[in-house]
């Protein structure tokens, strides 16, 4: 099973979800997204797998989200992926992707639906917080 994350080694999230998905005994593929931005038609792709509103991927905590006023309902969902697009940290993450689907997952322990073992057994994320399976 080919398992996908769309991952930032600076958010805590994301680690504690890369770290889930290998205790689960599946090497992802790992996609930096800050340095491997998805394209466009990518992230529309991703985007309608999780059958999310584009609203629902916004970032806002250490992006420019509230220096472009994204907040504001004027924006149409083209023009908040052209923000995505251009300021990548505007993409929340993880985004994992798996057979099983595709989902943001926040908290890290949404990625055990999507894994084809989450019985990971006992898993202590970063922050202390203990996840038994």
């Amino acid at each position: 099973m080919t398992v996908t994350i769309y991952h930032n080694p600076s958010c805590g999230t994301s680690r504690n979800t890369l770290a889930m998905i290998r205790q689960s005994g599946v090497e992802p593929v790992v996609i930096e997204y800050l340095k491997t931005p998805p394209s466009r038609e990518r992230l529309v792709e991703l985007i309608k797998a999780m059958n999310v509103p584009v609203r629902a991927l916004l970032r806002e905590k250490g992006t420019p989200f509230h220096e472009l006023r994204l907040d504001d309902p004027k924006w149409s969902d083209d023009e908040l992926i052209d923000q995505m697009l251009a300021h990548p940290m505007l993409i929340n993450r993880p985004i994992v992707v798996t057979p099983k689907g595709v989902k943001l997952c926040r908290p890290s322990e949404a990625v055990l639906q999507l894994l084809p073992n989450p019985h990971i057994g006992r898993f202590v994320k970063e922050d202390g917080e203990v996840i038994e399976t």
